[in-house]
């Protein structure tokens, strides 16, 4: 199920549970999706933070240095 959808669903059956409320079965459909959703997003924040680098400025580290002595 891409994202797309499986947002579409979430918000169908948020609607659905303020006007009319859900049945047993959307409850836990309503939760499986929603554990989805969040473990997506969860894993594409950790892909971002994999692909930082971090990298030292030298110039600044020089001056750093220069400016403790």
């Amino acid at each position: 199920m891409d994202i797309d959808t499986l947002i579409t669903r979430i918000n169908e059956l948020a609607r659905k549970k303020k006007s009319s409320g859900l049945t047993a079965e959307e409850t836990i459909e309503r939760d499986e999706l929603r554990a989805v959703y969040l473990n997506n997003i969860r894993s594409n924040f950790r892909q971002q933070l994999d692909t930082i680098e971090f990298v030292e400025d030298t110039e600044s580290s020089d001056n750093t240095k220069n400016s403790q002595k």
